[in-house]
């Protein structure tokens, strides 16, 4: 479907929430809408706040009757209150339209009346706490994942290297104050916060 924009300009605007994700499929949305690439705003990072240039350049562009798309509403934010808030900025304080691709019934360009106003605004602020919902679930699901590894003694991260195979008798010569912390970690080759740290879980692994 293309687009007669005429004096009305139509944008989009594509975020995603850190650099390695992959934008590709709201991307192909805009083209599918008849957006073209000149006026896609493109934000990578994450949508904590609205601090993001790209978004904020949008907003700047933007005059009455102007028509933005995004894929889905929670590309306006990562919150009920912000989602509304960013709604309210474009279509009150801007007189812009918005269309949310994958809900065509948020689309406030159609029936500009009372009731279609209403409608929308309903299932603007249904969606909006679904997904700040499902977010909240998300976080939690992943806390408790985390929580339940841990209790079955899986760790995260790169494992710690192996000690120097003179570890031990430099960590009892240290013990036993015959050598500075300084002298025993370069015995160890590594750094003297490297060695505190694990000689306090070398000792704590051995304490009986």
């Amino acid at each position: 479907m293309q687009i007669d924009s005429g004096e009305i300009h139509v944008y989009g605007y594509v975020r995603v929430s850190s650099k390695d994700q992959n934008e590709d499929r709201q991307m192909i949305a805009m083209h599918e809408v008849g957006v073209e690439d000149r006026n896609i705003y493109l934000d990578k990072q994450s949508g904590k706040d609205f601090d993001r240039p790209q978004y904020k350049r949008l907003l700047k562009r933007l005059k009455k009757r102007d028509v933005v798309y995004i894929k889905s509403i929670d590309r306006l934010g990562r919150n009920y209150e912000e989602i509304l808030e960013q709604w309210r900025v474009v279509t009150k304080q801007k007189g812009a339209d918005i269309v949310v691709i994958d809900m065509p019934i948020l689309d406030t360009r159609t029936d500009r009346n009372l009731m279609a106003t209403f409608i929308c605004d309903t299932v603007l602020s249904v969606l909006s706490f679904v997904a700040e919902n499902e977010r909240v679930n998300i976080k939690q699901r992943q806390a408790e994942g985390i929580a339940a590894a841990y209790a079955r003694g899986v760790r995260f991260g790169r494992p710690p290297k192996p000690l120097p195979e003179n570890f031990d008798d430099v960590y009892r010569r240290w013990m036993a104050g015959k050598i500075t912390g300084l002298a025993a970690a370069a015995e160890c080759g590594m750094p003297i916060s490297s060695f505190r740290y694990r000689a306090a879980r070398y000792e704590t692994k051995n304490d009986p």
